[in-house]
């Protein structure tokens, strides 16, 4: 890594107003009070979270202190598109405006050469040399002939990519492949288990991953992603190079990308896929055949998963628990039968054998063996600290047994905030006023022996100037039917005033595509779009190319879309987005926490709903020139009694409850942008 370096004279308000002058910008009071908390944090070796909403300029604001600190930080996002942007724009542009500043001396910029800044993501982010070169296994473990028709045509075109990329030193990472599906790029990657380890592999000098981890070992400042952060810090499976603080951007998804990647699951075609890898490589041994009985062990999983009700197993039926330690017992056998690798280790890293060549079939097995042991075991002697459910199967995907941490503050506590100094950052981290929610589903506490300290810089927005909260406190309730013909109206009267420019933020797909036919039907002059039409990327492009458009979707719109300027004037939420009632980790946590004396309903339900809609309201105001309307078709947000706490972490927008009020505005911002 570069050298560790003594402080410069130069202080972290000077480097950046120095960046921002020469970047073009202006002063902003919140961008440069974030700076200074967060180099006094990185000093105090002190924990600090930090809200700031849109328009501050974050990310410069950690990305200053972070290169100037002398020692590694780990920069850790939610989203690809924020990590592209850090990575592809912000870290270049700074570095190149700025970089010659006495205060970052001895940083090369170069993203492959250099050593002020890198980005590491997971082994199968990176395509495979050997894969590509040696052949893909079969089931069986044989090497198959490439896919016929347009799938092979895509192997193809990849696997020139790949080795365009080793001739060229480039990076090998999926995101700048060609077009491709999940399934195809299987064909060019192995999973961190499947690796046969450098030391072991015979292209292990050129592995793409293992160079992106000896760049990632020399630079001041790595880009990576939750999960990875979680499997590193959290699971203490070493993924990053030594370091001691963190900045983890869009914090306020930390909590549940610590979930995702501690959830395991269990299908019966993995088990029978996993036994058909392991034959040809543990059949013969004293006329045994361990993989017959893992096939025979997935046969007793099925039956007793066709009879599982779907939802939480609490306790598992005793016919699913004896599944389950059938196939824990099996893969064990199968694992025993297995030849001991000469080199020794199991790959996915380094490793540390002699070089001899290993089987990769065998290694794949290895791997999906090791992997299906660690969940049926986790599931067959099931922890209190765990939810278990069943999940029956839908269209393409499988039925499937999951298992999840009850919670994951103590976790994120031990292996990260007790170890790390950590940096918390999101433009939504205050609920109900303050960050003790968020602060405490990450293992903080008001009172607490870890220091840690919350600061609010604000936005450079005027909320009340430039938009309205209304809330249609006249309609019913919803009801479980979805949408009914009264919100449809009062949805379809706000997107005419608006003339298009809408998106709408729906609690589920069916929801949304009530929606939109509802409105298609009332207003046929306009252009509605319903997320499942077509790839989401297209869907926003027409958005944000025609004004009366409106764009209706789900989650991954409620955090995902930056629209600023005229195309996006109203968004309409349909309801407060509280987890299912019939969601069995939520539900499952939303217990617990009634059971040790708290209530579960505002610990739980409300406070995901008010991360999700802080988010969603989020998505109007997205510079100084924006105008516009949220809308709430719940009229609990201001009836409830909880209304209030999710009220006070959306963006102080002018509240009103007048439907003639915010209709008279729509038509008057809808008349303004087409004169322009």
């Amino acid at each position: 890594m570069p050298p560790e370096t003594a402080p410069s004279t130069a202080t972290v308000t000077d480097v950046l107003g120095a960046a921002v002058a020469a970047l073009g910008g202006q002063e902003r009071s919140g961008q440069v009070r974030m700076a200074e908390a967060v180099a006094r944090a990185f000093e105090a070796k002190e924990h600090l979270l930090v809200q700031a909403g849109t328009g501050t300029g974050k990310s410069l604001a950690y990305l200053v202190p972070s290169l100037m600190r002398g020692k590694r930080v780990v920069v850790a996002t939610a989203t690809l598109a924020l990590q592209h942007q850090l990575v592809e724009r912000d870290l270049p542009r700074l570095l190149d405006g700025v970089g010659d500043h006495a205060a970052l001396a001895g940083l090369d910029p170069d993203p492959v050469t250099g050593n002020a800044y890198a980005v590491l993501k997971g082994r199968s982010n990176y395509a495979c040399l050997h894969r590509v070169r040696e052949g893909v296994p079969d089931d069986q473990g044989a090497l198959v002939d490439l896919p016929e028709g347009s799938q092979g045509e895509q192997v193809v075109a990849l696997r020139e990519w790949v080795e365009e990329q080793a001739a060229d030193g480039g990076t090998g990472e999926r995101d700048g492949a060609p077009r491709h599906t999940d399934r195809v790029w299987r064909q060019v990657s192995v999973s961190a288990r499947e690796c046969l380890g450098a030391s072991r592999c015979p292209f292990g000098e050129e592995c793409f991953a293992e160079r992106a981890k000896e760049r990632a070992a020399k630079a001041r400042v790595v880009v990576t992603n939750h999960s990875l952060l979680a499997i590193d810090a959290i699971e203490g499976v070493p993924m990053i190079p030594e370091y001691d603080a963190v900045v983890v951007d869009e914090a306020h998804e930390l909590a549940a990308r610590v979930t995702q990647a501690a959830t395991d699951e269990v299908t019966v075609a993995e088990v029978e896929r996993v036994a058909r890898r392991s034959t040809r490589h543990v059949a013969g041994r004293d006329g045994d055949d361990p993989s017959e009985d893992l096939l025979d062990a997935a046969q007793a999983l099925r039956a007793a998963m066709d009879e599982c009700a779907e939802g939480r197993l609490d306790p598992p039926p005793q016919a699913v628990s004896d599944a389950l330690e059938l196939v824990r017992d099996a893969v064990r056998a199968c694992l025993s039968a297995l030849p001991r690798e000469s080199g020794g280790g199991s790959g996915g890293g380094s490793g540390g054998g002699s070089g001899e060549a290993v089987d990769p079939g065998r290694q794949q097995a290895r791997g999906w063996l090791t992997e299906l042991f660690d969940h049926t075991a986790r599931m067959a002697s099931l922890s209190e600290h765990d939810v278990m459910w069943f999940a029956p199967g839908r269209e393409r995907v499988p039925a499937r047994l999951c298992v999840a941490p009850l919670r994951v503050a103590g976790t994120v506590r031990r292996g990260l905030l007790e170890e790390k100094t950590v940096v918390l950052t999101s433009a939504t981290l205050m609920l109900g006023g303050d960050f003790t929610a968020v602060a405490g589903g990450l293992g903080l506490r008001p009172d607490d022996e870890l220091a840690w300290s919350g600061l609010d810089v604000g936005s450079p927005f005027d909320y009340a100037r430039q938009g309205i909260l209304y809330v249609a406190r006249h309609l019913p309730p919803p009801g479980r039917d979805g949408l009914g013909p009264a919100q449809l109206d009062e949805l379809a009267e706000l997107v005419d005033a608006a003339d298009g420019r809408t998106l709408g933020l729906f609690s589920s797909r069916r929801a949304a595509e009530t929606a939109a036919e509802g409105v298609r039907t009332r207003l046929p002059h306009l252009t509605t779009l319903a997320q499942g039409d077509a790839q989401l990327s297209e869907l926003s492009a027409q958005f944000v190319s025609d004004p009366h458009t409106c764009l209706f979707g789900t989650l991954s719109l409620w955090q995902g879309l930056d629209v600023p300027g005229d195309t996006c004037q109203l968004v309409v939420i349909d309801r407060i987005p509280f987890p299912r009632p019939d969601d069995p980790l939520m539900s499952a946590r939303q217990k617990a926490a009634d059971a040790a004396g708290g209530n579960g309903f505002m610990q739980v339900a409300a406070t995901h709903a008010a991360l999700l809609l802080a988010q969603g309201a989020g998505r109007l105001i997205r510079s100084s020139d924006d105008r516009g309307v949220v809308a709430c078709l719940d009229p609990r947000l201001v009836t409830a009694r909880y209304g209030g706490f999710l009220r006070a972490g959306l963006p102080p927008l002018w509240p009103t409850t007048d439907p003639a009020v915010v209709r008279g505005a729509l038509a008057r911002l809808s008349a303004t942008a087409q004169t322009k």
